[in-house]
Protein backbone atom coordinates (compact mmCIF):
# COMPACT_ATOMS: atom_id res chain seq x y z
CA UNK A 1 0.00 0.00 0.00
CA UNK A 2 1.40 3.40 -0.85
CA UNK A 3 1.13 6.00 1.09
CA UNK A 4 2.46 10.17 0.83
CA UNK A 5 4.56 11.86 3.56
CA UNK A 6 5.55 14.92 2.87
CA UNK A 7 4.28 14.76 -0.93
CA UNK A 8 6.46 11.81 -1.43
CA UNK A 9 5.32 8.57 -2.09
CA UNK A 10 5.85 5.65 0.30
CA UNK A 11 7.78 3.14 0.62
CA UNK A 12 10.20 5.19 -1.59
CA UNK A 13 11.74 2.18 -3.42
CA UNK A 14 7.98 0.64 -4.41
CA UNK A 15 7.59 -0.55 -7.83
CA UNK A 16 5.34 2.01 -10.06
CA UNK A 17 2.55 1.62 -11.82
CA UNK A 18 0.20 2.92 -14.39
CA UNK A 19 -2.79 2.50 -12.38
CA UNK A 20 -0.75 5.68 -9.76
CA UNK A 21 -1.41 8.18 -12.60
CA UNK A 22 -4.59 8.40 -14.20
CA UNK A 23 -5.28 11.16 -16.39
CA UNK A 24 -2.48 11.10 -18.46
CA UNK A 25 -2.53 9.09 -21.37
CA UNK A 26 -3.79 10.33 -24.75
CA UNK A 27 -4.23 8.44 -28.00
CA UNK A 28 -1.28 8.76 -29.97
CA UNK A 29 -3.74 10.70 -32.55
CA UNK A 30 -4.55 13.40 -30.53
CA UNK A 31 -0.61 13.45 -28.56
CA UNK A 32 0.94 16.73 -28.29
CA UNK A 33 3.82 16.45 -30.63
CA UNK A 34 7.08 18.19 -29.88
CA UNK A 35 7.93 21.15 -32.27
CA UNK A 36 11.64 19.91 -33.25
CA UNK A 37 9.44 16.50 -34.39
CA UNK A 38 6.62 18.63 -36.40
CA UNK A 39 9.29 21.06 -37.45
CA UNK A 40 11.74 18.02 -39.42
CA UNK A 41 8.16 16.53 -40.72
CA UNK A 42 7.48 19.84 -42.27
CA UNK A 43 11.14 19.71 -43.63
CA UNK A 44 10.42 16.36 -45.15
CA UNK A 45 7.39 17.24 -46.43
CA UNK A 46 8.15 20.29 -48.36
CA UNK A 47 11.14 18.14 -49.87
CA UNK A 48 8.92 15.82 -51.37
CA UNK A 49 6.47 17.92 -52.69
CA UNK A 50 9.37 19.83 -54.20
CA UNK A 51 10.54 16.95 -55.26
CA UNK A 52 6.76 15.81 -56.71
CA UNK A 53 5.97 19.40 -58.47
CA UNK A 54 9.58 19.41 -60.32
CA UNK A 55 8.82 15.54 -61.38
CA UNK A 56 8.73 14.98 -65.07
CA UNK A 57 7.69 18.95 -66.03
CA UNK A 58 11.12 20.47 -67.60
CA UNK A 59 9.92 20.08 -70.97
CA UNK A 60 5.68 20.58 -70.43
CA UNK A 61 4.19 23.67 -72.18
CA UNK A 62 2.18 25.84 -69.52
CA UNK A 63 -1.21 24.58 -69.84
CA UNK A 64 0.53 20.95 -69.47
CA UNK A 65 2.41 22.40 -66.22
CA UNK A 66 -0.52 23.76 -64.97
CA UNK A 67 -2.65 20.63 -65.59
CA UNK A 68 0.11 18.81 -63.81
CA UNK A 69 -0.50 20.71 -60.70
CA UNK A 70 -3.73 20.37 -60.70
CA UNK A 71 -3.14 16.63 -60.84
CA UNK A 72 -0.84 17.32 -57.73
CA UNK A 73 -3.25 19.15 -55.71
CA UNK A 74 -5.54 16.42 -55.77
CA UNK A 75 -2.86 13.75 -54.78
CA UNK A 76 -1.75 15.98 -51.87
CA UNK A 77 -5.94 15.86 -51.29
CA UNK A 78 -5.57 11.79 -51.42
CA UNK A 79 -2.53 11.06 -49.44
CA UNK A 80 -0.39 11.93 -46.54
CA UNK A 81 2.05 14.79 -47.64
CA UNK A 82 3.77 12.97 -49.74
CA UNK A 83 3.40 9.59 -48.86
CA UNK A 84 5.05 9.83 -45.50
CA UNK A 85 2.99 8.66 -42.55
CA UNK A 86 1.80 11.78 -39.75
CA UNK A 87 3.95 12.00 -36.49
CA UNK A 88 0.93 10.95 -34.87
CA UNK A 89 0.85 7.54 -36.17
CA UNK A 90 2.19 4.13 -35.43
CA UNK A 91 3.67 4.06 -38.78
CA UNK A 92 4.91 7.67 -38.38
CA UNK A 93 6.29 7.18 -35.03
CA UNK A 94 8.06 3.99 -36.93
CA UNK A 95 9.96 5.49 -39.31
CA UNK A 96 10.94 8.54 -36.64
CA UNK A 97 12.45 6.11 -34.75
CA UNK A 98 14.36 3.99 -37.50
CA UNK A 99 15.67 6.97 -39.29
CA UNK A 100 17.40 7.71 -35.56
CA UNK A 101 19.49 4.48 -35.87
CA UNK A 102 20.22 4.97 -39.06
CA UNK A 103 21.88 8.27 -37.97
CA UNK A 104 23.16 7.01 -34.58
CA UNK A 105 25.24 4.27 -37.10
CA UNK A 106 25.06 2.07 -34.10
CA UNK A 107 24.30 -1.11 -36.56
CA UNK A 108 21.49 -3.46 -35.99
CA UNK A 109 19.31 -2.64 -33.18
CA UNK A 110 18.06 -5.13 -30.33
CA UNK A 111 14.61 -4.55 -29.05
CA UNK A 112 16.11 -2.70 -26.17
CA UNK A 113 17.72 -0.32 -28.69
CA UNK A 114 14.05 0.26 -30.04
CA UNK A 115 12.00 0.65 -26.97
CA UNK A 116 14.67 2.81 -25.84
CA UNK A 117 14.46 5.29 -28.83
CA UNK A 118 10.65 5.06 -27.79
CA UNK A 119 11.02 5.67 -24.33
CA UNK A 120 13.57 9.46 -25.66
CA UNK A 121 10.89 10.37 -28.13
CA UNK A 122 7.88 10.01 -25.03
CA UNK A 123 10.20 11.80 -22.72
CA UNK A 124 11.29 14.55 -25.78
CA UNK A 125 7.65 15.38 -26.14
CA UNK A 126 6.71 15.72 -22.00
CA UNK A 127 9.07 18.56 -22.25
CA UNK A 128 10.86 20.17 -19.46
CA UNK A 129 8.83 20.17 -16.58
CA UNK A 130 8.68 20.88 -12.51
CA UNK A 131 10.46 16.88 -11.80
CA UNK A 132 13.40 17.80 -14.57
CA UNK A 133 13.87 21.14 -13.07
CA UNK A 134 13.68 19.30 -9.21
CA UNK A 135 16.44 16.54 -10.51
CA UNK A 136 18.55 19.11 -11.70
CA UNK A 137 18.94 20.61 -8.05
CA UNK A 138 18.92 17.59 -6.25
CA UNK A 139 21.58 15.89 -8.87
CA UNK A 140 23.78 19.15 -8.65
CA UNK A 141 24.30 18.45 -4.96
CA UNK A 142 26.38 15.40 -6.35
CA UNK A 143 28.64 18.12 -8.39
CA UNK A 144 28.52 20.70 -5.03
CA UNK A 145 29.41 17.78 -3.06
CA UNK A 146 32.35 16.84 -5.25
CA UNK A 147 34.13 20.41 -5.10
CA UNK A 148 33.11 20.90 -1.34
CA UNK A 149 35.36 18.02 -0.36
CA UNK A 150 37.90 18.58 -2.53
CA UNK A 151 38.82 22.14 -1.95
CA UNK A 152 37.10 21.28 1.58
CA UNK A 153 40.31 19.00 2.54
CA UNK A 154 42.99 20.92 0.98
CA UNK A 155 41.40 23.84 3.53
CA UNK A 156 42.48 21.17 6.57
CA UNK A 157 46.10 20.99 5.40
CA UNK A 158 47.78 23.44 7.55
CA UNK A 159 45.62 22.54 10.79
CA UNK A 160 46.26 18.53 10.22
CA UNK A 161 50.00 19.47 9.33
CA UNK A 162 49.58 21.73 12.90
CA UNK A 163 47.49 18.63 14.91
CA UNK A 164 49.86 15.61 14.01
CA UNK A 165 52.82 16.94 13.86
CA UNK A 166 53.54 16.24 9.87
CA UNK A 167 55.64 18.62 7.40
CA UNK A 168 54.44 20.24 5.28
CA UNK A 169 54.97 17.87 1.76
CA UNK A 170 53.87 14.84 3.79
CA UNK A 171 50.46 16.17 5.11
CA UNK A 172 49.84 16.48 0.95
CA UNK A 173 48.82 12.72 0.93
CA UNK A 174 46.35 13.35 2.79
CA UNK A 175 45.00 14.77 -0.58
CA UNK A 176 46.00 11.32 -2.41
CA UNK A 177 43.88 9.54 -0.02
CA UNK A 178 41.22 11.60 -0.80
CA UNK A 179 41.40 11.12 -4.78
CA UNK A 180 42.26 7.24 -4.52
CA UNK A 181 38.28 7.21 -2.73
CA UNK A 182 36.91 9.08 -5.86
CA UNK A 183 38.84 6.91 -8.71
CA UNK A 184 37.34 3.87 -6.62
CA UNK A 185 33.96 5.38 -6.26
CA UNK A 186 33.65 6.62 -9.66
CA UNK A 187 33.95 3.19 -11.02
CA UNK A 188 32.28 0.96 -8.96
CA UNK A 189 29.08 3.14 -8.99
CA UNK A 190 29.79 3.90 -12.51
CA UNK A 191 29.38 0.39 -12.89
CA UNK A 192 27.15 -0.83 -10.05
CA UNK A 193 24.33 1.71 -11.05
CA UNK A 194 23.80 -0.16 -14.21
CA UNK A 195 23.53 -3.32 -11.75
CA UNK A 196 21.84 -2.50 -8.70
CA UNK A 197 19.76 0.82 -10.32
CA UNK A 198 20.24 4.35 -10.82
CA UNK A 199 18.04 5.23 -7.49
CA UNK A 200 19.64 3.26 -5.25
CA UNK A 201 23.52 4.63 -6.44
CA UNK A 202 21.86 7.75 -6.58
CA UNK A 203 20.95 7.96 -2.80
CA UNK A 204 24.01 5.34 -1.36
CA UNK A 205 26.76 7.93 -2.59
CA UNK A 206 25.93 11.04 -1.01
CA UNK A 207 24.92 8.64 2.40
CA UNK A 208 28.46 7.47 2.68
CA UNK A 209 29.86 10.73 1.96
CA UNK A 210 27.71 12.23 4.92
CA UNK A 211 28.03 9.52 7.27
CA UNK A 212 32.42 8.73 6.66
CA UNK A 213 32.30 12.63 6.05
CA UNK A 214 30.87 13.55 9.62
CA UNK A 215 33.12 10.28 11.27
CA UNK A 216 36.45 12.12 9.59
CA UNK A 217 35.97 14.70 12.18
CA UNK A 218 36.77 12.56 14.88
CA UNK A 219 39.68 10.44 13.51
CA UNK A 220 42.10 9.73 16.22
CA UNK A 221 45.69 10.27 13.92
CA UNK A 222 46.44 10.68 10.61
CA UNK A 223 46.15 7.76 8.72
CA UNK A 224 42.57 7.49 10.64
CA UNK A 225 41.60 10.85 8.89
CA UNK A 226 42.70 10.01 5.71
CA UNK A 227 41.22 6.22 5.96
CA UNK A 228 38.18 8.29 6.36
CA UNK A 229 38.36 10.67 3.55
CA UNK A 230 39.24 8.19 1.03
CA UNK A 231 35.92 6.30 2.45
CA UNK A 232 34.22 9.37 1.76
CA UNK A 233 35.90 9.36 -1.60
CA UNK A 234 34.11 6.36 -2.75
CA UNK A 235 30.94 8.27 -2.50
CA UNK A 236 31.55 11.62 -3.36
CA UNK A 237 33.34 10.02 -6.24
CA UNK A 238 29.94 8.03 -7.88
CA UNK A 239 28.23 11.52 -7.64
CA UNK A 240 29.34 12.42 -11.57
CA UNK A 241 29.05 9.71 -13.46
CA UNK A 242 25.51 8.33 -11.59
CA UNK A 243 24.02 11.76 -11.35
CA UNK A 244 25.22 12.94 -14.87
CA UNK A 245 23.59 9.36 -16.24
CA UNK A 246 20.42 9.90 -14.37
CA UNK A 247 19.58 13.69 -15.34
CA UNK A 248 20.66 12.66 -18.78
CA UNK A 249 18.24 9.89 -18.88
CA UNK A 250 15.12 11.82 -17.54
CA UNK A 251 15.89 14.99 -19.38
CA UNK A 252 14.18 15.89 -22.85
CA UNK A 253 16.98 16.09 -26.25
CA UNK A 254 15.95 19.63 -26.97
CA UNK A 255 17.02 20.70 -23.46
CA UNK A 256 20.15 18.56 -23.59
CA UNK A 257 22.74 21.77 -23.49
CA UNK A 258 21.07 21.61 -19.58
CA UNK A 259 23.03 18.82 -18.68
CA UNK A 260 25.96 21.12 -18.65
CA UNK A 261 24.69 23.97 -16.80
CA UNK A 262 25.47 21.24 -13.72
CA UNK A 263 28.77 22.55 -13.82
CA UNK A 264 27.87 25.42 -12.38
CA UNK A 265 27.17 23.90 -8.93
CA UNK A 266 31.17 23.06 -8.79
CA UNK A 267 32.48 26.40 -7.80
CA UNK A 268 29.27 26.76 -5.88
CA UNK A 269 30.82 24.00 -3.88
CA UNK A 270 34.38 25.32 -3.69
CA UNK A 271 32.49 28.65 -2.30
CA UNK A 272 30.51 27.15 0.64
CA UNK A 273 33.62 24.91 1.96
CA UNK A 274 35.48 28.32 1.78
CA UNK A 275 33.14 30.34 3.64
CA UNK A 276 32.59 27.42 6.45
CA UNK A 277 36.42 27.20 6.15
CA UNK A 278 36.51 31.14 6.88
CA UNK A 279 34.84 30.70 10.37
CA UNK A 280 36.22 27.39 11.94
CA UNK A 281 40.02 27.75 10.78
CA UNK A 282 40.62 31.99 10.80
CA UNK A 283 41.67 31.66 14.05
CA UNK A 284 38.16 31.45 15.84
CA UNK A 285 39.62 27.98 17.10
CA UNK A 286 42.45 26.33 18.19
CA UNK A 287 44.02 24.74 14.97
CA UNK A 288 43.61 20.75 16.79
CA UNK A 289 39.51 21.85 17.02
CA UNK A 290 38.80 24.12 14.28
CA UNK A 291 39.88 21.69 11.77
CA UNK A 292 37.15 18.63 13.14
CA UNK A 293 34.59 21.80 13.41
CA UNK A 294 34.76 22.26 10.29
CA UNK A 295 34.75 18.65 8.79
CA UNK A 296 32.03 17.69 11.20
CA UNK A 297 29.82 21.16 9.43
CA UNK A 298 30.13 20.14 5.85
CA UNK A 299 29.64 16.31 6.69
CA UNK A 300 26.43 17.17 8.52
CA UNK A 301 26.16 19.39 5.18
CA UNK A 302 26.39 16.76 2.74
CA UNK A 303 24.21 14.43 5.01
CA UNK A 304 21.67 17.00 4.85
CA UNK A 305 21.38 16.56 1.50
CA UNK A 306 21.05 13.01 1.78
CA UNK A 307 18.07 13.47 3.26
CA UNK A 308 16.78 16.20 0.93
CA UNK A 309 17.04 13.53 -1.74
CA UNK A 310 15.54 10.74 0.37
CA UNK A 311 13.02 12.11 1.69
CA UNK A 312 11.79 15.26 -0.24
CA UNK A 313 11.61 13.62 -3.57
CA UNK A 314 9.97 10.37 -5.03
CA UNK A 315 12.31 9.44 -7.38
CA UNK A 316 11.52 7.88 -10.50
CA UNK A 317 13.77 4.41 -11.43
CA UNK A 318 15.62 5.27 -15.02
CA UNK A 319 12.96 3.50 -17.12
CA UNK A 320 16.28 2.55 -19.39
CA UNK A 321 17.20 0.56 -16.47
CA UNK A 322 14.00 -1.22 -16.11
CA UNK A 323 13.79 -1.76 -19.26
CA UNK A 324 17.28 -3.22 -19.45
CA UNK A 325 15.83 -5.61 -16.99
CA UNK A 326 12.98 -6.67 -18.75
CA UNK A 327 10.44 -4.57 -16.39
CA UNK A 328 8.65 -2.82 -19.02
CA UNK A 329 5.76 -2.08 -17.61
CA UNK A 330 7.43 0.40 -14.46
CA UNK A 331 9.34 1.33 -17.20
CA UNK A 332 6.13 2.81 -19.14
CA UNK A 333 4.86 3.85 -15.63
CA UNK A 334 7.61 6.39 -14.77
CA UNK A 335 7.31 8.09 -17.77
CA UNK A 336 3.52 8.07 -16.57
CA UNK A 337 4.53 9.37 -13.67
CA UNK A 338 7.07 12.08 -14.98
CA UNK A 339 4.16 13.46 -16.91
CA UNK A 340 2.16 13.37 -14.17
CA UNK A 341 4.56 15.99 -12.37
CA UNK A 342 4.87 17.87 -15.14
CA UNK A 343 1.87 18.14 -15.61
CA UNK A 344 0.90 16.89 -19.19
CA UNK A 345 0.08 14.26 -20.55
CA UNK A 346 2.09 11.41 -22.72
CA UNK A 347 0.94 8.71 -25.34
CA UNK A 348 3.66 5.84 -24.30
CA UNK A 349 2.04 2.68 -23.36
CA UNK A 350 3.42 -1.13 -23.49
CA UNK A 351 1.38 -1.83 -26.82
CA UNK A 352 2.81 1.08 -28.58
CA UNK A 353 6.37 -0.13 -26.74
CA UNK A 354 5.82 -3.68 -28.23
CA UNK A 355 3.84 -2.90 -31.29
CA UNK A 356 7.16 -1.29 -32.40
CA UNK A 357 9.90 -2.77 -30.62
CA UNK A 358 8.76 -6.25 -30.43
CA UNK A 359 7.94 -8.78 -27.93
CA UNK A 360 8.71 -8.04 -24.32
CA UNK A 361 9.41 -12.03 -23.79
CA UNK A 362 11.93 -11.94 -26.46
CA UNK A 363 15.50 -12.94 -25.02
CA UNK A 364 17.03 -9.74 -26.43
CA UNK A 365 14.37 -7.54 -24.69
CA UNK A 366 16.31 -8.03 -21.15
CA UNK A 367 20.01 -7.49 -20.78
CA UNK A 368 21.58 -9.83 -18.13
CA UNK A 369 24.43 -8.51 -16.07
CA UNK A 370 26.77 -10.06 -18.02
CA UNK A 371 25.70 -8.15 -20.89
CA UNK A 372 24.95 -4.86 -18.92
CA UNK A 373 28.93 -5.46 -18.05
CA UNK A 374 30.14 -6.09 -21.36
CA UNK A 375 28.45 -3.32 -22.77
CA UNK A 376 29.90 -0.94 -20.12
CA UNK A 377 33.39 -2.12 -20.37
CA UNK A 378 32.45 -2.26 -24.83
CA UNK A 379 33.05 1.41 -24.07
CA UNK A 380 36.86 0.64 -24.13
CA UNK A 381 37.19 -1.75 -26.36
CA UNK A 382 39.22 -1.48 -29.21
CA UNK A 383 35.76 -1.37 -31.61
CA UNK A 384 34.18 1.62 -29.51
CA UNK A 385 37.67 3.63 -29.76
CA UNK A 386 38.76 3.36 -32.94
CA UNK A 387 35.80 5.15 -34.69
CA UNK A 388 36.96 8.26 -32.79
CA UNK A 389 40.10 8.25 -34.67
CA UNK A 390 37.96 7.33 -37.61
CA UNK A 391 39.24 10.86 -39.91
CA UNK A 392 42.18 12.72 -39.48
CA UNK A 393 39.87 15.54 -37.82
CA UNK A 394 38.41 13.46 -35.72
CA UNK A 395 41.35 11.37 -34.85
CA UNK A 396 43.32 14.82 -34.43
CA UNK A 397 40.62 16.04 -31.61
CA UNK A 398 40.08 13.40 -29.91
CA UNK A 399 43.81 13.16 -28.97
CA UNK A 400 44.18 16.67 -27.93
CA UNK A 401 41.15 16.62 -25.99
CA UNK A 402 42.24 13.33 -24.24
CA UNK A 403 45.89 15.26 -23.21
CA UNK A 404 43.92 18.11 -22.23
CA UNK A 405 42.02 16.41 -19.68
CA UNK A 406 45.09 14.16 -18.57
CA UNK A 407 47.01 18.01 -17.98
CA UNK A 408 44.15 19.96 -16.40
CA UNK A 409 43.50 17.51 -14.49
CA UNK A 410 47.28 17.04 -12.74
CA UNK A 411 47.49 21.10 -13.26
CA UNK A 412 44.25 21.69 -11.33
CA UNK A 413 44.79 19.95 -8.17
CA UNK A 414 48.59 20.73 -8.39
CA UNK A 415 47.85 24.53 -7.18
CA UNK A 416 44.08 24.17 -6.16
CA UNK A 417 44.07 21.36 -3.59
CA UNK A 418 47.13 23.33 -1.78
CA UNK A 419 46.30 26.88 -2.36
CA UNK A 420 45.40 27.39 1.79
CA UNK A 421 48.89 26.37 2.09
CA UNK A 422 50.51 28.89 -0.51
CA UNK A 423 48.05 31.72 0.75
CA UNK A 424 49.42 30.64 4.84
CA UNK A 425 53.37 31.01 3.71
CA UNK A 426 51.87 34.39 2.45
CA UNK A 427 53.79 37.98 4.05
CA UNK A 428 52.01 41.24 4.99
CA UNK A 429 52.80 44.67 4.61
CA UNK A 430 55.31 44.65 7.59
CA UNK A 431 57.06 41.55 6.52
CA UNK A 432 55.28 38.96 9.05
CA UNK A 433 53.43 35.93 7.72
CA UNK A 434 49.69 36.45 7.63
CA UNK A 435 47.64 35.22 10.55
CA UNK A 436 45.18 32.06 9.56
CA UNK A 437 41.84 34.58 9.91
CA UNK A 438 43.66 36.39 6.75
CA UNK A 439 44.72 33.15 5.26
CA UNK A 440 40.97 31.80 5.12
CA UNK A 441 39.72 35.41 4.46
CA UNK A 442 41.71 35.33 1.35
CA UNK A 443 40.71 31.86 -0.11
CA UNK A 444 37.22 32.82 0.74
CA UNK A 445 37.05 35.64 -1.69
CA UNK A 446 39.56 33.60 -3.95
CA UNK A 447 36.10 31.12 -4.16
CA UNK A 448 33.88 34.36 -4.56
CA UNK A 449 35.58 35.74 -7.30
CA UNK A 450 35.44 32.86 -8.86
CA UNK A 451 32.04 32.07 -9.33
CA UNK A 452 30.68 34.54 -11.99
CA UNK A 453 33.15 32.89 -14.56
CA UNK A 454 31.11 29.48 -15.13
CA UNK A 455 28.03 32.08 -15.86
CA UNK A 456 30.30 34.10 -18.12
CA UNK A 457 31.17 30.81 -20.29
CA UNK A 458 27.84 30.34 -20.96
CA UNK A 459 27.50 33.50 -23.23
CA UNK A 460 30.44 33.91 -24.52
CA UNK A 461 30.87 30.17 -26.09
CA UNK A 462 28.37 31.70 -28.76
CA UNK A 463 29.63 34.95 -29.40
CA UNK A 464 30.98 34.76 -33.43
CA UNK A 465 34.84 34.03 -34.46
CA UNK A 466 35.19 33.27 -30.80
CA UNK A 467 33.05 30.21 -30.03
CA UNK A 468 33.92 26.99 -27.15
CA UNK A 469 37.35 27.33 -29.10
CA UNK A 470 38.41 30.63 -28.53
CA UNK A 471 36.82 30.92 -25.28
CA UNK A 472 38.82 27.74 -23.94
CA UNK A 473 41.93 28.35 -25.55
CA UNK A 474 41.78 32.35 -24.02
CA UNK A 475 40.87 31.34 -20.95
CA UNK A 476 43.41 28.55 -20.34
CA UNK A 477 46.02 30.93 -21.54
CA UNK A 478 45.44 33.73 -19.15
CA UNK A 479 44.85 30.85 -16.29
CA UNK A 480 48.07 29.69 -17.26
CA UNK A 481 49.93 33.29 -16.74
CA UNK A 482 48.33 34.20 -14.01
CA UNK A 483 49.58 30.89 -12.02
CA UNK A 484 53.11 32.12 -13.03
CA UNK A 485 52.29 35.92 -11.51
CA UNK A 486 51.52 34.17 -8.55
CA UNK A 487 54.67 33.24 -7.73
CA UNK A 488 56.21 36.64 -8.06
CA UNK A 489 55.89 38.21 -4.92
CA UNK A 490 54.96 36.92 -1.46
CA UNK A 491 52.97 39.73 -0.89
CA UNK A 492 49.50 38.22 0.93
CA UNK A 493 47.15 41.01 -1.02
CA UNK A 494 49.30 40.14 -4.58
CA UNK A 495 48.60 36.56 -3.99
CA UNK A 496 44.95 37.11 -3.40
CA UNK A 497 44.60 39.42 -6.58
CA UNK A 498 46.18 37.13 -8.94
CA UNK A 499 44.28 33.97 -7.13
CA UNK A 500 41.19 35.37 -7.93
CA UNK A 501 41.84 36.56 -11.52
CA UNK A 502 42.99 32.68 -12.07
CA UNK A 503 39.94 30.97 -10.64
CA UNK A 504 37.90 33.42 -12.28
CA UNK A 505 39.33 32.12 -15.85
CA UNK A 506 39.73 28.65 -14.67
CA UNK A 507 36.16 28.26 -14.16
CA UNK A 508 35.44 29.86 -17.72
CA UNK A 509 38.12 26.91 -18.81
CA UNK A 510 36.71 23.88 -16.96
CA UNK A 511 33.18 24.88 -17.61
CA UNK A 512 33.37 25.49 -21.61
CA UNK A 513 35.78 22.13 -21.64
CA UNK A 514 32.44 20.34 -19.84
CA UNK A 515 30.60 21.66 -22.99
CA UNK A 516 33.04 21.28 -25.65
CA UNK A 517 33.81 17.63 -25.30
CA UNK A 518 30.03 15.73 -25.24
CA UNK A 519 29.97 18.25 -28.42
CA UNK A 520 32.52 17.23 -30.63
CA UNK A 521 32.46 13.34 -29.97
CA UNK A 522 29.87 11.29 -32.85
CA UNK A 523 26.98 10.19 -30.99
CA UNK A 524 27.57 6.32 -31.07
CA UNK A 525 31.03 7.07 -29.81
CA UNK A 526 30.10 9.91 -27.11
CA UNK A 527 30.04 7.61 -24.11
CA UNK A 528 33.41 6.23 -25.05
CA UNK A 529 35.16 9.42 -25.67
CA UNK A 530 34.14 11.65 -22.26
CA UNK A 531 34.43 8.71 -20.24
CA UNK A 532 37.72 8.30 -21.34
CA UNK A 533 38.42 11.77 -20.81
CA UNK A 534 36.94 11.66 -16.99
CA UNK A 535 39.03 8.48 -16.52
CA UNK A 536 42.23 10.28 -17.66
CA UNK A 537 40.98 13.80 -15.57
CA UNK A 538 40.84 11.49 -12.34
CA UNK A 539 44.55 9.35 -12.45
CA UNK A 540 46.01 12.41 -13.52
CA UNK A 541 44.72 14.12 -10.19
CA UNK A 542 45.81 10.93 -8.16
CA UNK A 543 48.80 11.90 -9.31
CA UNK A 544 49.43 15.56 -8.59
CA UNK A 545 49.42 15.10 -4.59
CA UNK A 546 52.64 12.97 -4.82
CA UNK A 547 53.97 14.83 -7.50
CA UNK A 548 53.74 18.09 -4.95
CA UNK A 549 55.29 16.05 -1.97
CA UNK A 550 57.88 14.99 -3.44
CA UNK A 551 59.15 17.36 -6.04
CA UNK A 552 62.77 18.01 -5.14
CA UNK A 553 63.98 21.56 -4.14
CA UNK A 554 63.02 23.87 -1.43
CA UNK A 555 61.44 26.33 -3.32
CA UNK A 556 57.69 25.98 -2.09
CA UNK A 557 56.30 27.56 -5.40
CA UNK A 558 57.67 24.40 -7.70
CA UNK A 559 54.00 22.42 -7.72
CA UNK A 560 52.82 26.24 -9.01
CA UNK A 561 55.24 26.58 -11.80
CA UNK A 562 54.48 22.48 -12.88
CA UNK A 563 50.68 23.68 -12.88
CA UNK A 564 51.43 26.56 -14.61
CA UNK A 565 52.78 24.58 -17.36
CA UNK A 566 50.33 21.85 -17.47
CA UNK A 567 47.52 24.69 -17.83
CA UNK A 568 49.99 26.64 -20.93
CA UNK A 569 50.53 22.81 -22.50
CA UNK A 570 46.74 22.47 -22.39
CA UNK A 571 46.47 26.01 -23.70
CA UNK A 572 48.71 25.06 -27.16
CA UNK A 573 46.81 21.51 -27.18
CA UNK A 574 43.32 23.45 -27.45
CA UNK A 575 45.20 25.85 -30.40
CA UNK A 576 45.41 22.52 -32.75
CA UNK A 577 41.85 21.82 -32.17
CA UNK A 578 40.21 21.67 -35.31
CA UNK A 579 36.48 21.43 -34.87
CA UNK A 580 34.56 23.99 -33.64
CA UNK A 581 31.16 23.07 -31.99
CA UNK A 582 28.76 27.02 -32.21
CA UNK A 583 26.28 26.37 -34.13
CA UNK A 584 26.92 22.96 -35.08
CA UNK A 585 23.75 20.20 -34.70
CA UNK A 586 25.32 17.29 -32.58
CA UNK A 587 25.35 13.70 -34.34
Amino acid sequence: MKMKFMGVTWPPFQKDSVDDYQGVLVPLSQATRHPRVLAEYARKQSTEDLRLSQDGTANLTPEEKKAKDGDLDAERGTRTAGGLPSPNTVEGLRAEILEGSKNDGHGEDTPYDIKSRLINAAIQDIGMGRYNWQLFILCGFGWFADNLWLQGVALTLPSLQTTFGLSETNVRYTTCALFIGLCLGAFVWGIGSDIIGRRLAFNATLFLAGVFGIAAGAAPNWIGACALFASLGVGVGGNLPVDGALYLEFLPEASGKLLTLLSVWWPVGQLVASLVGWGFLGGNYAPEDGWRYFVYTIGTLTFVMFLARFLLFHLFESPKFLLSRGRQAEAVAVVHGMAAKNGTTTWLTEDLLNEIGGDPIAKDTTLSTSEILRRKFSSFSTERIGPLFHTKKLGWTTALLWFCWLTIGMGYPLFNAFLPQYLANGKSSSGETVSSYETYRNYAITSVVGVPGSILACYTVDIPYVGRKGTMAVSTMLSGVFLFLFTLSSSSTYQLAFSSVEAFFQNIMYGVLYAYTPEVFPAPNRGTGTGICSFLNRIAGLCAPIIAANIPGANPNAPVFVSGGLILAAFLAMCGLPIETRGRERL
